[in-house]
């Protein structure tokens, strides 16, 4: 039976998630939009894909999240000879003690874990890359004509280096569909990059503290959920998403000239529920239009492949979705 959001659970929950960013900012300097993002995926019990170049404490921040959430992570570093059994687990054969004979026994690999950080994923080839497919949409791996379940909450937090493409695989659009959010790492702004230099070139360290456990945030998983949607948004989160379907009647104009593919109702699920998260971060029980703008690009940039004419006008998949947002009148405005 689910629980029921109420007014007193999301203000709980606001002030719960002050406390973990507090505990998280410790470690991680600004980037303030980058951390309530990845918090998000997680309390959507989803999947999230972090692009930037390197040096931006993409890693540290998966790492500091891990333990101020309390939950088990690894870490597995994405290379051209990674094998799927190096992160799927692989059985061996040993003697049984008792028996005296041999058998097969599985040895879990770094999966089973609550937290993965896939360390520039793009790194490996697609076999390997497909090998967290199953574990991500199912939370379950096989093996050996055997499946194990994963322990929950479970969930990928995958790093990506944009500018180093040489040996690179980039990741196939069905794999790219199954991250919630697509969060580009930016460089910091100035005041906060001169605090990273104090902070890290001194002896400066504030260990974080754990806020959470599994419990609590399956628990909060579950009430994200229960979050309020109006029927006329979700009629809005539709034509969002639509208007990006280039072989139908009801795209727009524009995403016609500068779209190849367009998004699948993956999206509208993973803008609904982002837009719950957020409304649920700040405390509220119901989402509005600016909860699910707030979050259509994250979502939506991964879904929304340009083509080549536009690419060589300079056009990005944040642009079309810009001019979506301009294009399609919400609710309010169309009364």
């Amino acid at each position: 039976m689910s629980e029921t959001v109420t007014t007193q659970s999301a203000a709980e929950f606001g002030a719960l998630i002050q406390k973990v960013k507090h505990e998280i900012h410790k470690v991680i300097v600004g980037q303030q939009e980058l951390v309530d993002l990845t918090l998000q995926s997680i309390f959507c019990h989803n999947h999230a894909l972090l692009m930037g170049v390197p040096g931006l404490a993409k890693t540290l921040l998966v790492t500091t999240i891990a333990k101020v959430i309390g939950v088990k992570s690894n870490r597995i570093q994405f290379t051209p000879d990674l094998m799927p059994s190096d992160i799927t687990g692989t059985e061996i054969i040993q003697e049984n003690a008792e028996t005296g004979r041999k058998e097969f026994k599985f040895v879990p690999g770094p999966i089973f874990a609550n937290m993965v950080l896939a360390d520039e994923i793009n790194r490996a080839p697609p076999k390997t890359q497909a090998a967290l497919l199953e574990a991500m949409q199912e939370k379950q791996i096989s093996a050996g004509g055997k499946r194990y379940k994963l322990d929950l909450p479970f969930f990928v937090l995958a790093t990506q280096n944009p500018i180093e493409q040489e040996g690179t695989y980039n990741l196939p659009e069905a794999q790219l569909d199954r991250f919630m959010y697509l969060i580009v790492v930016d460089y910091p702004e100035t005041d906060d990059e001169v605090l990273v230099l104090k902070r890290t070139t001194t002896n400066y360290a504030d260990e974080p503290q754990q806020i959470l456990d599994g419990a609590t945030i399956l628990k909060y998983q579950r009430l994200v959920r229960e979050v309020l949607v109006r029927d006329d948004l979700y009629a809005y989160v539709v034509k969002l998403v639509q208007a990006t379907r280039v072989s139908k009647d009801y795209c727009l104009p524009f995403a016609k000239e500068w779209v190849a593919w367009g998004a699948g109702p993956r999206a509208c699920q993973n803008l609904l529920l982002g837009a719950k998260a957020h409304a649920f971060f700040a405390g509220r029980t119901h989402i509005t239009t600016a909860d699910i703008r707030a979050v259509a690009k994250p979502v939506l940039r991964h879904r929304v492949i340009v083509n080549f004419a536009a690419t060589a006008e300079g056009i990005t998949s944040d642009r079309v979705v810009d001019e979506i947002l301009k294009a399609i009148p919400t609710p309010s405005e169309q009364k």
